[in-house]
């Protein structure tokens, strides 16, 4: 049976995600409420302006359905899914969900005219979970994790910073694996479920 992943839909890259999961073998569905919420196995919150989006789940009333679900089950975040999901944030400081033990900078690569895409060499550990070789990896006005505690596990680095890493049932990516045809890193999230 397909798990049902949720994407967090109030802004941002979420159809994209939906679609990577599909080809990842999931069942994708658009989160926009706490009772969608609760019908998922998993979630992701996708890129997009993290300071925007808390002012939707505030709006919303879904900050706190989200602060339980991500007590309780696997998320994985992309871009500013990472900055809300890491303990801390920089850059300007802001509030978080504190899930992820991470110093995340915002917006640390520079300006949208400085987004890239690059391709990185995931540690043995992601290969042997994941296989393949390198990943195609599209940063986009992306933060940079600049501390990751001894619970965080680092599956990729560009440039001597994290940028795919794992603690327990959180996924964090700082950059967007929906953007390409791979599906290795959402299927390495489906493997969490």
């Amino acid at each position: 049976m397909k798990k049902r992943v949720g994407v967090l839909a109030l802004q941002g890259d979420f159809e994209a995600h939906e679609k990577a999961l599909v080809r990842a073998g999931a069942e994708a569905v658009q989160v926009r409420t706490a009772s969608e919420l609760e019908s998922v196995d998993g979630l992701v919150i996708p890129g997009g302006e993290s300071t925007t989006m808390l002012k939707l789940l505030n709006l919303m009333d879904l900050k706190e359905p989200l602060r339980r679900f991500i007590g309780e089950k696997p998320v994985f975040g992309t871009c500013a899914g990472a900055i809300l999901l890491a303990n801390e944030v920089c850059n300007p400081a802001q509030e978080s969900f504190g899930a992820v033990d991470l110093t995340v900078e915002r917006n640390a690569y520079g300006r949208q005219i400085d987004s890239r895409v690059a391709h990185i060499t995931p540690e043995a550990e992601f290969r042997e979970r994941a296989g393949g070789d390198d990943l195609e990896a599209v940063f986009i006005r992306a933060p940079i994790i600049r501390r990751a505690g001894p619970g965080v596990k680092v599956l990729a680095e560009y440039h001597g910073n994290p940028v795919l890493v794992e603690q327990g049932k959180y996924l964090i990516a700082t950059f967007h694996p929906e953007l390409t045809m791979d599906s290795r890193v959402h299927k390495l999230f489906l493997s969490k479920l």
